[in-house]
């Protein structure tokens, strides 16, 4: 019997922690894999992470799970980019680390500028660290280009001089060798990938995640120019955009095994309340929303927030073909959610009430930090939808 479901999988802390496969994801994919090692279900791996390419990521899984995962079943934070077709051909700032400008051309940008390269062109730029300000007086630079708009792909290394030039870059109207004149407002585009504040590794306590760096740069561009930093999209985790790039995927992929039941149903697992189960429950809302010709998002009103967003409920709307139903959130305990004690039914209040710790552009509804199921780890996670859909 074809399947009618399919799964979205977060990585770290449900799959893996730092490079270490959990023992649990191995004794999932044992039951999700037939005797050949092939899938029996679609699956596509939903990580916030975007320091690294597509295929790097597929490798990096194959390995850990012991079965050949392809590029095409990874969605990394900066993968919807692909739909963003408006910007490719404009001169765009990338940020972050790992392969930026690899990436950044692989989904479509034609013309790059990385933070190093605007470092090197305008070294009086970069004046934290005592170490790397130049000796003496550098020529005036000439022939650099425009820059039109701005790609925050994940957090950088060196967190200062990110700031400063993306601030510069902002306030000059993309040139930032220029005298600073008025404030230019609306600033130039910002397409920033993955919001997570946190994020869990090896180490004992979640480290900062992109989303802290986000909150940084929000907040230094409000207390310099008084008026709110404004985003053109918002992707990755818990973005509607996200979801639905994902679930293309999981039918790319039921199409391509000749599987012919409609895909019904998907089943998200993560470990993040505020990303994964905040993700799958709003997206869950659309659906629904899009099948009863009315949209209930949990995301701010202001346009340039809420476009891209609400841009997937048109589309789901309007999409006679769209089959999926329902997007249920699974928690696993094995990562940034802990839980104390027996298995809780629903997530902890502490989590839903003390401390929101998701985008400041997307509302705080408690409901949709609340998981549709909360289970110890991935293995269990996929015998629940097993059961649920009488799937042995």
């Amino acid at each position: 019997q074809p399947p009618a479901f399919g799964f979205l999988f977060d990585v770290d802390g449900v799959l893996v922690r730092g490079s270490q496969a959990l023992p649990a994801a191995r004794r999932a994919f044992q039951r999700l894999a037939d005797g050949g090692g092939r899938l029996r279900v679609p699956v596509v791996f939903l990580t916030n992470a975007g320091n690294c390419l597509r295929s790097a990521k597929a490798r990096e899984l194959s390995q850990a799970l012991g079965l050949q995962v392809s590029p095409e079943q990874v969605v990394l934070s900066h993968s919807p980019l692909q739909l963003f077709s408006q910007f490719h051909h404009r001169c765009m700032l990338v940020a972050g680390q790992g392969p930026v400008e690899e990436n950044a051309h692989n989904l479509g940008f034609k013309h790059v500028v990385t933070i190093e390269a605007l470092r090197k062109a305008y070294p009086l730029l970069d004046m934290v660290d005592l170490s790397r300000r130049p000796k003496e007086l550098p020529p005036p630079t000439t022939g650099f280009p425009t820059i039109e708009g701005v790609i925050l792909f994940g957090e950088p290394v060196r967190w200062e001089t990110s700031l400063q030039l993306i601030t510069d870059v902002l306030l000059s109207n993309g040139n930032p060798g220029a005298e600073l004149q008025d404030v230019p407002y609306p600033h130039l585009p910002i397409l920033a990938c993955n919001m997570d504040l946190l994020w869990m590794a090896e180490a004992k306590m979640p480290r900062f995640g992109h989303g802290t760096f986000l909150l940084c740069l929000e907040n230094i561009y409000k207390k310099v120019t008084g008026r709110e930093l404004k985003y053109e999209a918002l992707i990755g985790k818990p973005s509607p955009v996200t979801y639905r790039y994902a679930q293309l995927l999981i039918q790319q992929q039921a199409e391509k095994q000749g599987w012919k039941a409609p895909i019904r149903r998907l089943y998200a697992v993560g470990d993040n309340p505020m990303s994964d189960v905040y993700g799958a429950n709003l997206y869950n809302s659309y659906l629904r929303s899009a099948q009863h010709n009315q949209v209930q998002a949990g995301v701010k009103r202001s346009p340039q927030a809420a476009s891209p967003q609400t841009e997937v409920y048109l589309e789901l709307r309007n999409d006679c073909n769209n089959s999926v139903e329902s997007c249920e959130s699974i928690l696993v305990c094995t990562g940034v959610y802990r839980h104390h004690g027996d298995i809780p039914k629903k997530t902890e209040p502490h989590t839903v009430d003390t401390v929101f710790h998701g985008h400041r552009d997307f509302c705080f509804d408690p409901s949709l930090v609340e998981a549709s199921y909360i289970v110890q780890d991935v293995d269990d996670a996929v015998q629940l939808a097993f059961k649920k859909e009488n799937w042995s």
